[in-house]
This record gives structure tokens, sequence and C-alpha cells, in this order.
């Protein structure tokens, strides 16, 4: 059954993972996503290896999912030539995605303004640190660097310590991927009403700061309260119902059970119903725990050391407390949730296997798929040439140019 995004076509020009995860979401939705990467990346240079190691460099690239369901486009986009290919596609596609600094584009003369000139349907999205504009929009950065300006890192990691540092989950693949993808849906929408396609323009810090704003103790402040101190929260570990343990066979579980109702469940779970009175209560957000809450959160430190983290998650779970072990990776795709809902595929990639995770959108009458693994870098440059109406002669030409 074909994906509800068939029929759409997609550019990206990209060279970090946030913007190819942003399309990655498209492709497996049925879009027909080229990804630009340059020749000096590699194409799949099989002539000094045999066939089993050039099946093993394909299935190791299989593992980089996030160009699965995409082409790969070599184009040097220095060069003149392969800058007048990006237009020619330009012309005929829906979707334009792009993760350089802003300008860089205007110079390699494919920017909005250039491409929309020829094709006014066409929705173009940009991912940049800091947005098109303001005084930062030209500075470099990184994850860190959007979630210490978005105030996250001082909300992370225990007090007299250093900030936890969330690896670049926040501000990269939950901030601009997501939004980006958001965004290119919004404007897709749009145009079907208006028949005109616009300019995205994603800002990593932009993303974060809506992220972290939806935070409890910030909407608090937002509202008048004290502003939010990261050794105060519900959500900061210090709480017994909402926080990690170790178990009896050094595991860890989590457990989360903030409605008191679902507390009440562990404490009776567990035989301990004296411990009810550690229950979260208004305003917990903006004060540190209580007496009775860092009391109940030692003596359930003591408790699950009696048992296993498997036998705690089987005895929590019976019980309807909301609890979670601590998974390994490793472990994440062997769990019977996980290979239920489809989320640990195992893509065959000549006779060998490459495991992926599974499309996260369920849709029930037009579902996402995986049509075919990453291809290694360049694979599609001759069909995608073709297509375009160069001639072998003329694909050969580029090619000693350097602009493929």
């Amino acid at each position: 059954m074909p994906g509800p995004l068939q029929g759409i076509k997609v550019i990206e020009c990209n060279r970090v993972a946030p913007g190819s995860l942003a399309t990655v979401l498209l492709a497996d939705m049925g879009a027909d996503v080229i990804r630009v990467v340059e020749p000096s990346s590699g194409g799949p240079d099989l002539l000094d290896q045999g066939e089993a190691q050039a099946a093993e460099k394909r299935r190791r690239r299989a593992g980089y999912w996030v160009d699965r369901n995409k082409r790969s486009l070599s184009l040097d986009l220095k060069n003149p030539d392969a800058q007048q290919i990006l237009r020619q596609l330009a012309a005929d596609t829906d979707v334009f995605v792009e993760g350089f600094r802003p300008g860089v584009m205007k110079r390699l003369g494919n920017d909005f303004a250039t491409l929309a000139a020829t094709n006014p349907k066409l929705v173009y999205c940009s991912l940049s640190g800091f947005g098109q504009d303001g005084p930062y929009r030209d500075y470099p950065a990184h994850d860190i660097n959007y979630l210490s300006l978005a105030g996250v890192l001082k909300q992370l990691g225990k007090p007299g310590q250093e900030p936890t540092i969330p690896m670049n989950l926040v501000a990269d693949y939950a901030g601009a991927s997501m939004h980006a993808a958001l965004g290119i849906m919004f404007a897709l929408f749009s145009r079907e009403r208006t028949g005109r396609g616009q300019f995205v323009d994603i800002s990593y810090l932009d993303s974060t700061i809506s992220l972290l704003s939806a935070v409890p103790s910030f909407m608090a402040w937002f509202a008048g309260a004290p502003e939010p101190d990261p050794t105060v929260g519900t959500f900061d570990g210090t709480r017994p119902y909402y926080t990690t343990y170790v178990c009896g066979d050094g595991e860890q579980l989590s457990i989360g059970s903030t409605e008191p109702h679902l507390w009440h469940n562990f404490c009776n779970a567990v035989d301990r119903p004296d411990l009810k009175t550690a229950e979260l209560q208004p305003g917990e957000a903006l004060r540190g725990p209580r007496p009775e809450q860092t009391a109940a959160k030692a003596e359930v430190a003591k408790l699950l050391l009696t048992k296993s983290r498997d036998e705690w998650f089987e005895m929590l779970t019976a019980a309807d407390v909301c609890v979670g072990k601590v998974y390994h990776p490793h472990e994440v795709f062997n769990d019977p949730q996980v290979r239920h809902r489809n989320m640990a595929l195992e893509i065959d990639v000549d006779g060998a296997t490459a495991l992926n995770p599974g499309v996260a959108v369920k849709l029930s009458d037009t579902p996402g798929s995986v049509r075919f693994p990453t291809p290694m870098p360049g694979a599609h440059t001759e069909d995608i040439l073709s297509s375009l109406g160069y001639s072998a002669g003329d694909i050969v030409a580029l090619r000693d140019a350097r602009a493929i």
C-alpha cells in the first residue's frame, strides 16, 4: 500500500544527521527523497575490494538508517555544473531541505528566492543553529551550545555536580529534526489550499526553547512562580515516585508513578502503605522534597535490592504501577513490546542482516514502510542524471570535471 507522501519529491542538501532524520520521516511515508552528498564522501568504491568486503560495507552502511528509503546523488556544490544540476532537480520537486549556515545556499545559487522563482510551489526548509536572522545568525554551535543557551543544561544533573549532557538527543533530534518535519508538513498542507510553497525557517535554539517551555516548572514560572531551580522539581529524581533504583541483580528500574493513585498502587504492591504520604502534592515543582519523601526514597532503595529488575517489573506492572527496566541498548530491540510494534526491523542487505528501528508513526490506512536500506553514497548519481536528460558522455564529462 502506498504511503501518504507517495508522489512527493524531496531534495536534501545536508551534512549532519538532524536534517537526515527530518527527511527520513518523509521518506518512510513514501516520499521520493534524493540526498545530495559530496563526491569526497565516497561513492561505492569497490574496485580494489572483494565481493564479500563490498557486501559487508553495504551492510554496515545500512545501519545508518536515517538515509534509508533515499536515493543518493553525488554533487560537488562548489562546482557551477553541479549547482545547475541541483537547480534542474529543484524545478520539479516539492520540498527542498538544507542544513548549512545562513547564506551558504545563496552563494551556491540554490537559495529559496532563486529556486522559488522557477518553482513557486516549492516548500524550502532551512535548518540552522540560530535561524536566518538575529545577532547569533552566523555563529557556529552544536547541541550542547543550544542546550546551554536555552537553559536546559542548568536544569540537568545533581546539585553540586556538572550538568548531565543528554547526548545530542534534545536540540538536534527532538528539537530541530521533529520541528523541521512538522514545519514541512504544515507548509505542504498550506500549499494544498493556496497553491504556493513557502520558506520554513528552523532554528535549533528555537526548537529547544519550545521543548523546555513545556516542562511544568517553566509553565509555572511563566504564570508568575519563582524561576525554575535545578535542585527543585517533581521530575528531578529526588522524589521516591519518580526516579531510578538499583535492584538485587545490579540492574536498574525506573519508577514514574507521579499520580497519587499510582504511587498508592506501588505502596500496596510492596506492602508498605506507610509510604503513601510521600505522594505528589500540589506545588511539588516549586520546592524540594519533603522529609517523608526523602525517607521513603531511602526505604524503597533498600526494598528494591531484594529482587531482580525483571522480577520487580513483572510484579509492579501487574499492580498497575508506572515502571520501566533501564535497558542496555541490546535489550531494547529484543523487548517483546518493541518487537510486537515492529520497531526492531532486520533489513536484508545482500543476504546479511542490518538492524534498523521501525516506523514510529503508525497510520491505519496509508502506513509508512522501509522500502530499501541506506545506499552507498552516490549510488544513484547516474540514474538521476540520466532522468534529467544527461547522456553517458555528459556524465563522464561531469565526473572528469569533478562536479559529481
